[in-house]
């Protein structure tokens, strides 16, 4: 049964994010923990932070033009709009404006003057858009405007100091002309080529300098123009409540995926159907839903419209058509460690679901330390197993079959299991060999309820006998690293396992209701005359927690073909 294996193993891209963010999706108290921080972080940003108020003003930018109205004429010729963005936050403007906002009362300084301006340009436009932050709507526009005004003033002040310049330079050049002209109209007396010639160009060159110095005095020297005055805003500006608390949200959310990666990461659970058959080599049998009605009752089979009854016969069915099983008809059921209850309910049903098959099922309780199928079967038991005397483990499992009547189903044989001194000696006894090789006659099938195999090297003892294992576990609860050692530990020994068995992990008040059930069950087993078996109670043994390989009892442990 490698097939599904190889399914999973071929899964594309997508699939594997999907599987990922659903794997993420498991941790939702830590996503939510993010989505309220978020929220709460949002909320106080917005109630918490002060009230600021934007206003925002137009400056068209200018340069100095003879003729605005000749064709042709331009009055953006190199501007670089850069510059005069930078011009526009300098100092230099600060200034200016902070002397302007002094006489009408409001004294600030110019550093933090410049701190609630930002002077932006949209683009392919000379306009420069000056919007400027502060706590009041007047306070907005009034500095908004006196930093406008602050450019345009600097500018018309820089454009007429470089008018004045050219035109001192053009008079320094005009004024040895003119002397020189003087000269020669004193001498006007003296005829000659030369003199006449010489009055001539100087005539030209003042004529051209005195036209260049009308031309600059004629220049139109308006910076800019204000397009769009600043005005008082009505709403104050920023991120409001609603937007906030989304954003706070959206940030709560990653940060929720992100705790909820970083717990993935750590986590030693399976993360996935998928990891957990890689990790245990055995393909998926089933998954047990959640039934109501079915917390107690550990007979589903025979109850009509019955989910999980329908979900332990397909089980059933696949494990029949199985060629690993079909040659050999018998199983081990058993959990990876801790509570064997899911394990139990799983044995009882499948060999009811067998039984409705038509076969002859036996089902073998070797859990010998904690027997409790008899009991827990309840009516469905016909007749109770005939115990022989305390501490004889010779006992068992001669003289304990009883039927087990699935209504509307059939019945199965039930070898219950009983307490005794030394279970590796009694799991490992020639009776029990034969009630497992019964499995070799036509029609039958054996199936083996075994404690967990990591807490016990119960069901270590028994799988060279019955080979196939069936691991029903939680996969919320088992661990990458007991999935990897069941499998070397049932390799080891010899045995294959078919395939695992996936049921619901059970709620708080569940594990609760079954611990107190467990420990009423502990302290009243011990009794005579309890269900009907005097002197049940016998010693069990010390218990064997560490590695299945390790001496049993007053046996050691061969390996499976020196015992065969």
């Amino acid at each position: 049964m490698t097939h599904p294996i190889r399914a999973l193993e071929d899964q594309d891209e997508p699939a594997l994010l999907r599987d990922q963010f659903r794997q993420l999706l498991r941790y939702r108290a830590l996503l939510a923990t993010g989505v309220v921080l978020g929220l709460l972080g949002g909320g106080w940003l917005a109630l918490s932070g002060e009230a600021s108020y934007t206003a925002t003003g137009e400056v068209f930018v200018r340069n100095a033009t003879s003729d605005p109205f000749a064709t042709g004429a331009s009055a953006d010729k190199g501007i670089n709009i850069g510059s005069e963005r930078q011009t526009a936050v300098s100092d230099a403007v600060g200034t200016i404006a902070a002397k302007s906002l002094a006489g009408g009362g409001d004294r600030v300084e110019v550093g933090k003057l410049l701190t609630g301006l930002q002077v932006t340009n949209p683009p392919n436009t000379l306009v420069l858009r000056f919007s400027y932050t502060g706590r009041t709507p007047a306070l907005a526009k009034q500095r908004a405007e006196a930093l406008a005004d602050a450019y345009l003033e600097i500018r018309r002040e820089r454009t007429e100091n470089s008018i004045d310049n050219m035109v001192d330079g053009y008079r320094a050049q005009l004024k040895p002309l003119t002397e020189q002209r003087d000269k020669l109209a004193a001498s006007a007396g003296t005829s000659g080529d030369d003199v006449t010639s010489a009055r001539a160009n100087l005539v030209v060159a003042i004529s051209e300098l005195s036209r260049k110095i009308s031309e600059l005095r004629a220049l139109d020297t308006t910076p800019g123009y204000l397009n769009k005055k600043p005005v008082a805003p009505e709403k104050p500006s920023g991120a409001g409540l609603p937007l906030l608390l989304g954003l706070g949200g959206v940030v709560g959310l990653a940060l929720g995926l992100l705790l909820s990666w970083v717990r993935l990461v750590f986590d030693p659970a399976v993360r996935s159907t998928r990891e957990l058959v890689r990790s245990l080599g055995a393909p998926l049998l089933g998954t047990l839903p959640r039934e109501r009605g079915s917390v107690d009752a550990l007979l589903a089979i025979g109850r009509s419209g019955s989910r999980l009854a329908e979900e332990y016969r397909a089980v059933a069915f696949r494990l029949a058509y199985d060629p690993s099983f079909e040659e050999r008809r018998r199983v081990l059921v058993t959990a990876p460690r801790g509570d064997n209850e899911a394990a139990a309910a799983a044995a009882v049903n499948l060999a009811a679901a067998f039984a409705e098959m038509g076969r002859d099922v036996l089902l073998v309780e070797a859990d010998l330390r904690t027997p409790a199928l008899a009991r827990d079967l309840g009516p469905a038991v016909q007749g109770r197993p005939r115990w022989a005397a305390v501490g004889d483990d010779r006992a068992w499992p001669s003289d304990s079959r009883t039927n087990v009547d699935v209504p509307g189903s059939g019945a199965f044989t039930l070898v219950a299991g009983r307490r005794v001194d030394n279970v590796p000696r009694a799991l490992t006894s020639a009776p029990v060999g034969r009630i497992v090789a019964e499995a070799d006659r036509p029609g039958a099938v054996v199936i083996v309820l075994a404690p967990p195999v990591l807490s016990y090297a119960d069901a270590v003892a028994l799988i060279d006998r019955v080979e196939g294992v069936v691991v029903v576990c939680d996969p919320r609860e088992v661990h990458r690293s007991d999935l990897e050692r069941i499998r070397e530990i049932i390799g080891a020994a010899g045995g294959t396992v078919l395939g695992t068995l996936l049921h619901p992990g059970r709620s708080r008040l569940e594990r609760r209701s079954r611990k107190k059930k467990a420990g009423r069950r502990r302290s009243g087993e011990g009794r005579p005359g309890n269900d009907g078996q005097a002197g049940r109670g016998g010693s069990e043994g010390p218990e064997h927690t560490g590695d299945p390989t390790e001496t049993l009892g007053l046996r050691t442990f061969d390996t499976p073909a020196a015992r065969r």
